[in-house]
């Protein structure tokens, strides 16, 4: 499809949004230089000296919920989200610009629906005081990326579809 477009590097280029995709690609980053500091701190302390932080998993795991929400947004963003390009590809231009839109429609459902029930899944946890299994820090921490990062990706894909309606991208 079109909206993959290519600089003349080979690099996807990224359409031009309102809200810079620069946020979600740093904050990708960070999480990214997180996980693998964690991950060298604990292969080394447990090499050098045979004691394991794997406590420390429990961090892991959630920056890796983050980043998967944050590139989730930048694919939407991008139209680089998972499709079925065989199905799309063969249509005209205006029935693929359609398609796209109703991909972006059901996109925005599936992640209110994630944001909504995330969102009452991290309040149980603040109200009942629920604590994490390895460390004890209180869960909702780590749940309340869910629902804050599912808004992030319905923001993505109803710029894309703004997009897509005005023709400017796709």
């Amino acid at each position: 499809m079109a909206n993959a477009e290519l600089d003349p590097g080979g690099e996807h280029r990224n359409p031009p949004t309102r809200v810079p995709l620069r946020i979600e690609e740093a904050l990708v980053a960070a999480a990214m230089a997180a996980i693998a500091l964690i991950t060298a701190a604990n292969v080394a302390l447990r090499y050098l000296t045979d004691v394991s932080i794997a406590f420390t998993e429990e961090y892991s795991v959630a920056l890796m919920v983050i980043v998967a929400l944050l590139g989730t947004s930048l694919a939407m963003a991008g139209g680089r989200h998972i499709r079925i390009g065989y199905l799309v590809d063969g249509l005209p231009p205006p029935w693929r610009r359609r398609a796209e839109m109703a991909a972006m429609a059901l996109a925005v459902l599936c992640f209110g629906l994630i944001a909504g029930y995330g969102a009452l899944l991290a309040w149980d946890e603040y109200r009942f005081e629920v604590l994490s299994s390895g460390l004890g820090n209180p869960q909702w921490l780590y749940t309340g990326w869910l629902p804050l990062l599912s808004l992030a990706v319905i923001g993505r894909a109803v710029g894309r579809m703004v997009r897509l309606a005005r023709g400017r991208d796709g």
